[in-house]
């Protein structure tokens, strides 16, 4: 159902709130199932008033594949469009007519209760539809999958069968602890120095559910932060439940992967990726679904996974922005993750390097606790940080500002290079993706569309990177200047002047589309862009983080936390400093660097949650964004019922909006407290709006990133 197919009047309107559609065939022609005749089917749609339940009548045909979850189609406003069915009653209400269902897709009951609950929770917290979370949890139905698992006798889940399709042999339910896989993730290796480690994993062995906020310092080796959550696992296996794992990307979850083929062997879990293709995505579902395995990890749409008899959810590195989803509703992985644990009760653990301002409110607020090493364990199994911009270093190299690769930096690329692999962390991609004019230093914009102009490669034009058209024949419009000098230098760059640097070290680039997971240790130099670093046996010999003030620049609420959070990453991918590694980081702000000196990411959350608490800005408290034509705003707004203290600011005008020119945004700024009863009023008042066409649509975003 479409916008251009909602209703144009009252009488038609209220016919399709009542369940009608045009029948395929003559009425007389369908023969109603025996038992419960009526379907609820929720159709998958994105307009909002008609996310609600409508009655269909189940032909006797279909009445055996016609099961709660099932996928079917079914006649609406004059279309046939797919939908779910959610269950299945005796009668409809009185004096409606129903239409009768055209087809049942799959018998496969991939939308299950649970799911249906956490997708109407997220929709609730989001401003949301059903229909929009649903889509984005459910993976495409492939239909030789459907056949594999009709023939081996699953549709039901719990159905008695032999092998399960795609895996190699079914678990045995008479297993017990006894006879457990020998775990390589040894918590007393992996957890050494976490005070609190022991009773947590012990917790989720007894079959508890503990809660915990966990500041990894490994990125390599048995002290991993993949062997931390691979013994996790282990321990809520012992228990006899299932468990679930998010990562932000394909290099973490072949990481990931690695570490618990290596503790729990490859065939006690799955993959959920898209990555992988919709066919082993697909496969995978369906034998989670059925309860095949228990164990599941992948990317951003895993935390919907249908685990059966969950345990406990985790996720890595929550601060990663590529965990919100890039549809309405816009919902972010981790909270996805923290609805599913209060709704089932499991255990929950928030993992990573640096620690986000979110998981912090979390254990301020005690609904997690903090699983950290101790001071002295830190102090001999991380690197040493130097900041170039002490001045200590500015007094030892007077042309330190106007360098990119300060004193203390190339030395420690000389120095460690002879002991291992050099990573080099840039902030950008490319070659020189953003140039100015050499003598008044006005930015390069193309003159088409005034996108920034950069230069692709080495002696290749300038391209707009907006539009793509060339600019071989640029002059500066400020003072006419055809000379031109780059603002930022990417990865490929540096790559290519560094190998001129060290003849005699291998240069291997991670950046773009070519990202790699690992590589081998030797003498060689590693460019990579934030996320990008790939990890090596035993450690980087030095890291290079260069471009922090870039970093630091960026026009985002979280910039530092940001940058915090990707310095810190790169950083424990490098050797302890008693086996030399040295860490060497180019930015001028000593309050930030000085916590990657420190290496303190608690202090570091707990400061930047402070410092949003006193301005009132989130994750203290939530926020929502209107975004639409200033009539559109007014007009949403006119009708929306908000408490008193609802903090408004704007409308005002998005000057680099790239959906339309002339759109406003108006946020809303709101205590948790209120987070129901504000999203509530912004969901009732979007149906209310779109059933009755009172003015253009606006986009209504919850706690999105990116909104200051």
């Amino acid at each position: 159902m479409t916008d251009g197919s909602a209703p144009r009047d009252e009488a038609v309107q209220l016919s399709l709130l009542q369940g009608f559609a045009s029948p395929a065939k003559p009425r007389g022609a369908t023969v109603p199932a025996g038992e419960n005749p009526v379907a609820e089917v929720l159709i998958e749609s994105a307009v909002p008033h008609l996310d609600r339940v409508f009655d269909y009548l189940v032909p006797q045909e279909a009445a055996s594949d016609a099961v709660p979850g099932a996928r079917i189609k079914a006649r609406f406003g004059g279309q046939e469009i797919s939908g779910y069915i959610i269950g299945r009653k005796s009668e409809a209400a009185e004096g409606v007519r129903l239409s009768p269902l055209a087809k049942v897709v799959s018998a496969q009951p991939v939308l299950t209760p649970e799911l249906l609950e956490l997708a109407g929770a997220l929709a609730r917290r989001y401003a949301g539809t059903l229909s929009d979370v649903i889509r984005a949890a459910i993976p495409p139905r492939v239909a030789k999958v459907d056949k594999e698992f009709a023939a081996a006798g699953r549709l039901m889940p719990g159905a008695p069968a032999g092998k399960g399709p795609g895996r190699a042999e079914e678990p045995d339910p008479e297993a017990g602890a006894d006879n457990a896989p020998a775990y390589a993730a040894d918590p007393a290796v992996c957890f050494a120095g976490y005070r609190s480690a022991a009773a947590f994993l012990a917790h989720l062995a007894a079959g508890e559910s503990p809660r915990a906020v966990l500041s990894s310092h490994k990125s390599y080796g048995p002290a991993s932060w993949t062997r931390q959550l691979a013994a996790a696992v282990a321990a809520t296996l012992t228990s006899g439940r299932g468990a679930l794992v998010v990562v932000p990307d394909a290099k973490d979850l072949d990481l990931l992967g690695e570490a618990l083929e290596a503790t729990i062997g490859a065939e006690a879990f799955v993959r959920l990726s898209a990555e992988d293709g919709p066919t082993p995505r697909y496969r995978n579902y369906l034998n989670l679904l059925h309860g095949t395995v228990k164990v599941a990890i992948g990317t951003r749409s895993a935390a919907y996974a249908p685990v059966r008899e969950l345990g406990l959810v985790a996720i890595w590195d929550d601060g990663d922005d590529l965990y919100v989803e890039q549809r309405a509703p816009y919902q972010h992985t981790r909270e996805v993750l923290l609805l599913r644990a209060e709704q089932t009760g499991c255990a929950a653990l928030l993992a990573g390097i640096a620690r986000s301002t979110e998981s912090q409110r979390l254990v301020e607020t005690g609904w997690a606790q903090p699983l950290q090493a101790d001071r002295p364990v830190l102090r001999t199994l991380t690197p040493r940080v130097v900041n170039t911009a002490d001045t200590f270093q500015q007094e030892r190299d007077p042309l330190l500002r106007h360098a990119r690769l300060p004193q203390a930096a190339w030395r420690a690329a000389r120095e460690g290079l002879e002991h291992g692999p050099v990573l080099v962390q840039v902030a950008r991609t490319g070659f020189s993706p953003a140039m100015a004019c050499q003598d008044c230093r006005t930015p390069a914009r193309c003159t088409e569309c005034q996108g920034p102009l950069g230069q692709p490669g080495h002696g290749t034009a300038l391209t707009c990177r907006w539009c793509g058209r060339l600019a071989a024949h640029w002059r500066c419009g400020v003072c006419g200047s055809g000379r031109l000098r780059a603002l930022v230098i990417g990865a490929s760059r540096t790559a290519e002047e560094l190998g001129r640097a060290f003849p005699g070290a291998t240069v291997i680039s991670s950046a773009g589309d070519h990202v790699k997971a690992t590589v081998k240790a030797g003498k060689a130099v590693v460019v990579a862009t934030p996320g990008a670093e790939p990890a090596v046996a035993g450690g980087y010999a030095a890291a290079l983080l260069l471009d922090g003030n870039s970093l630091l620049s960026r026009e985002s609420l979280r910039a530092h936390e940001d940058a915090l959070r990707r310095w810190f990453t790169a950083a424990s991918l490098v050797r302890p400093a008693a086996e030399g590694g040295t860490v060497v980081i180019t930015a001028d702000n000593d309050s930030v660097v000085g916590q990657l000196v420190r290496w303190d990411p608690a202090g570091a959350a707990s400061r930047e949650l402070a410092l949003r608490r006193e301005l009132q800005l989130p994750p203290a408290l939530r926020i929502a964004a209107i975004t639409g034509s200033t009539a559109g705003i007014e007009t949403f707004m006119s009708g929306l019922d908000l408490p008193g203290d609802v903090r408004t600011v704007g409308p005002t005008e998005l000057e680099n909006y790239a959906a339309a020119a002339g759109h406003h945004r108006l946020l809303l700024f709101f205590s948790y407290q209120q987070g129901n009863t504000v999203t509530g009023a912004l969901r009732a008042r979007k149906a209310a709006v779109s059933a009755k066409r009172l003015a253009e649509p606006v986009q209504v975003r919850c706690d999105g990133l990116d909104l200051l």
